[in-house]
């Protein structure tokens, strides 16, 4: 992040950037394989308040359908047996709250809905850079993640499957937002 940009400059509304944001996942498939992947359109938006973190927030929609990890089959199926997108077609994150965890770090719980069911996660944040692009707009980026049982919004095909993949997924984003006028 520049030094020369204080905590106040970076107080405004932001709205994510896809062409320059990538929100991911990661799970462990049988013995020692891990499966990548990533949606591709979502939408969000960040207001900042770089003098009193705490009263800053997120909002996220994922379109739930846009997931890829390069292989079709296995998309389709994770569509279909473990994210139902025809019957919940977006996952969302609100933030509930924000705390410092030291110097560029932050805490961000929110409620994070997949499947119809949400619950509350933190996740760790960290503002990695904050500038001014050379068309005149003010960017941030923010990497960050959170690791969460997929049986807790009900992510499971059967009995077989928590055998072959973990039950624990890593959710992962390294986002830029621009903020707004």
């Amino acid at each position: 992040m520049s030094t020369t940009i204080s905590p106040g400059e970076l107080t405004g509304t932001y709205t994510l950037d896809p062409a320059h944001t990538r929100i991911g996942f990661v799970a462990r498939h049988t013995l020692s394989s891990r499966v990548r992947g990533q949606f591709e359109q979502f939408d969000g938006d960040v207001h900042l308040n770089g003098d009193h973190p705490s009263k800053s927030g997120a909002h996220l929609t994922i379109r739930a359908a846009s997931l890829q990890t390069q292989n079709r089959q296995r998309d389709d199926h994770l569509r279909g047996a473990f994210l139902d997108t025809d019957k919940h077609p977006a996952i969302t994150f609100t933030s509930t709250a924000v705390q410092p965890a030291g110097g560029t770090a932050y805490q961000v719980t929110g409620d994070l809905t997949i499947r119809g069911v949400t619950k509350p996660v933190t996740l760790d944040v960290r503002l990695t850079a904050a500038e001014t692009d050379s068309m005149g707009d003010f960017r941030v980026q923010f990497q960050g993640s959170v690791t969460v049982s997929r049986k807790d919004w009900g992510v499971n095909q059967n009995a077989a499957t928590s055998m072959l993949v973990s039950p624990k997924v890593t959710l992962e984003f390294d986002a830029i937002a621009v903020r707004l006028p």
